[in-house]
């Protein structure tokens, strides 16, 4: 067997404001739950497992690769909902999407202040 991720644990202030806002901006099923976690299934089989951090969460930084109607319905969501977001993982380009790549990507915050990012074309192009 090929070594994959399986899934990663998503600290947050509110685990189940964090899965709704994840399963509504990118568009993904309804979370489920398993133990102490809520479980956000993204389509290539791997989970994020979003967990209350009793306390402040330490942010950190999720990018999605997504196809082009995607990245327009996504992006779409997150001005619907008065959000900010950038072109780079910087936040010195507010309310621009970058091509890098060939592609297109941007960034936004998500309620604890973790780096959420979508991609339509992976680093170096490829893929």
């Amino acid at each position: 067997m090929a070594v994959q991720l399986n899934h990663t644990i998503v600290l947050a202030r509110d685990k189940q404001e964090t899965a709704r806002h994840l399963v509504e901006i990118l568009g993904l099923p309804e979370p489920t739950t398993f133990g102490p976690f809520v479980v956000v299934q993204v389509s290539n089989d791997v989970s994020l497992d979003v967990a209350d951090d009793h306390g402040k969460p330490h942010a950190q930084h999720y990018a999605f690769l997504v196809s082009e109607p995607e990245f327009d319905q996504i992006h779409e969501r997150i001005k619907e909902r008065g959000l900010a977001w950038w072109a780079d993982p910087f936040h010195r380009r507010p309310r621009a999407v970058n091509h890098d790549d060939g592609g297109r990507g941007l960034y936004w915050n998500d309620p604890n202040g973790h780096s959420l990012e979508i991609l339509t074309v992976p680093y170096g192009g490829w893929g």
